[in-house]
């Protein structure tokens, strides 16, 4: 879905501008990655065709079913408009298929092109998380949102509008929608909508017992308006029938020419997405025009060499490193455990770092067995025990004076928390990219560190194994978690000295000082021991709220002199 990922790259990303012409390309660089992330994807992940899709304008068919349709969008931002040919440059750069059709919306094309593929007994995946689409959730078609890496199937479906992907239609009918302008039924929304629905089937039934409702505001709700809402229905009903002049074997999946595509990224001034492309062509990078002064430079790159990583399990040791930090005032922390399941893992050892290239792995849990799961759960010789750790590491983990650093801090101050330590004060690599980088790739460790660090770290399937061979972290052998663990620490530390100089140079440290960085603990503490919700205290809100709310749009349509959709902008 071409077109929204334009309109969210603008606005996931902080300005970013070519520095030989000052032409604004942000939208295009998120844009991009997203893209190449889709060609360079591997496993059972990757696409026999892929075709990128554009709407053509903002006039199409439904204007001549309802004139007012999409009428209260504004307009694009003066600094987008010169960026939407150059998205379309990008896609047939990357030896893409670029479609747009003039009359129908991007949604129309993938809605065809999803029913060929399924017609052709294939299984197609749409990139967006466009809600209009996901009526087309099911028989081998589903979504998937690359910046939040998140696929949507039925499941997904139900959740956001309380009926199967076949009744997104209805509901949406019902509802409408103030951005697009779909009158819908006034005063019904979302889940008003899903109750009716759910509880009468389909639409069509719904409006012709319309009368048997006993709620007087939706009964006539749904009476007075119901062309309108068959009109709705219109609107947001996707049409698969598109007459395309290309077939699916246009769209097979093609290596782009490296030629024209470093061409296009020179052009650009995309200075990382070159490297990463080169790399993977295996073709020299063009030179680019020296990167702006507002851009940080790079902490200069120290090699990473595991020999420089230390297996600590003596108190000299330990105490060796607790001065270490106590000297320099922050640290890279890291815990190893044996699930993802922050209030089920147990710890099985702690990784640390203070200066880039120099880290270590303390190990208090590894047990014997290797990979047999059902043999000893004896305790491997020469660890740590718990205590002893915690007695030299909890006054530096608790200290205001000392910063401690972390990759997805959030997992590991829980992890600290539930024996009995609470971390504080707290930087977060992740939640730093997130802020500047929003758009332009996930935000994991391995990501991260190949994207800015060029590095690629040590992967941990080997480590464990998959499928029915697999181990916990707690059965690998302690030299290689050595490796593993202290490489995590001195990742995240040389990720934090290349982020955070960048912070406000990027505009975004009000973002993160304000909002993500103190948001680490509160929601740990949500998570850790939930929330408490009073169900009959909210219905009566609810119900008090919709009887005020009907109140106050009978006063104002009597004020106005007229019925009409106080929730549509544009009437009001």
């Amino acid at each position: 879905d071409g077109s929204a990922y334009i309109f969210r790259a603008y606005h996931a990303l902080p300005p970013l501008t070519r520095k030989s012409d000052g032409l604004p390309v942000g939208a295009v660089a998120g844009f991009c990655n997203i893209l190449w992330g889709e060609l360079t994807k591997s496993g059972r992940e990757v696409p026999t065709h892929i075709a990128v899709i554009f709407d053509y304008s903002s006039k199409t068919f439904r204007n001549d079913i309802y004139p007012a349709y999409k009428a209260n969008r504004p307009e694009p931002p003066e600094d987008l408009r010169p960026q939407f040919p150059l998205t379309r440059d990008a896609t047939r750069a990357f030896n893409v298929a670029c479609i747009e059709i003039e009359g129908f919306e991007a949604d129309d094309i993938i809605a065809t092109l999803a029913r060929q593929a399924v017609e052709a007994g294939g299984a197609c995946t749409i990139i967006s998380s466009d809600k209009d689409l996901m009526q087309l959730v099911g028989n081998g078609v589903r979504m998937r949102d690359p910046m939040k890496d998140k696929t949507i199937d039925r499941d997904e479906v139900i959740e956001k509008f309380g009926v199967g992907p076949e009744r997104v239609v209805d509901v949406q009918a019902l509802a409408g929608d103030s951005v697009d302008n779909v009158p819908g039924a006034p005063g019904i929304g979302l889940k008003t909508a899903a109750l009716l629905i759910n509880e009468y089937g389909d639409l069509e039934t719904l409006l012709d017992r319309a009368a048997e409702i006993k709620q007087p505001k939706r009964r006539e709700a749904l009476i007075d308006n119901a062309d309108l809402i068959r009109i709705s229905k219109r609107l947001v009903s996707l049409d698969s029938q598109v007459p395309l002049d290309f077939g699916l074997t246009d769209l097979d999946m093609r290596d782009p020419d490296p030629e024209t595509l470093m061409t296009f990224l020179q052009e650009m001034e995309f200075r990382t997405l070159t490297r990463r492309v080169s790399e993977r062509l295996k073709v020299e990078a063009p030179a680019l025009p020296e990167a702006p002064e507002k851009q940080a430079a790079t902490p200069e790159r120290l090699p990473f060499d595991a020999s420089h990583y230390e297996r600590v399990d003596t108190l000299p040791a330990l105490h060796a490193w607790a001065d270490r930090i106590h000297e320099v005032g922050h640290v890279a922390v890291d815990t190893e455990t044996t699930s993802l399941d922050e209030m089920r893992a147990e710890l099985v050892g702690i990784s640390l770092c203070v200066d880039a290239g120099r880290a270590c792995y303390i190990p208090i849990s590894h047990k014997q067995g290797g990979g047999d799961l059902f043999g000893t759960t004896d305790l491997v010789p020469g660890q740590l025990p718990l205590d002893d750790v915690l007695a030299v590491l909890k006054p530096i983990l608790e200290d205001p004076a000392i910063l401690k650093i972390g990759q997805n801090m959030k997992y590991d101050w829980k992890i600290f928390a539930r024996i009995g330590v609470t971390v504080a004060p707290i930087e977060d690599t992740m939640l730093m990219s997130s802020a500047m980088y929003a758009g332009l790739h996930n935000h994991g460790m391995d990501t991260l560190s190949e994207t800015y660090l060029g590095h690629t770290p040590i992967p941990i399937k080997p480590l464990l194994g998959s499928g029915k061979s697999a181990i916990t972290f707690d059965r690998v052998a302690i030299d290689d978690a050595v490796k593993y663990a202290a490489e995590d620490a001195d990742v995240t530390l040389r990720l934090w000295q290349n982020f955070r100089p960048n912070l406000h140079r990027t505009h975004v440290t009000t973002v993160y000082e304000t909002l993500e960085r103190p948001l680490v603990p509160v929601l740990a503490r949500m998570e850790m021991h939930g929330i408490q919700v009073d169900r009959d205290t909210l219905s009566r809100m609810s119900n008090a709220f919709a009887q005020k709310m009907a109140g106050l749009e009978d006063e104002i349509q009597t004020l106005a002199g007229d019925k009409f959709n106080v929730g549509s902008p544009k009437q009001l």
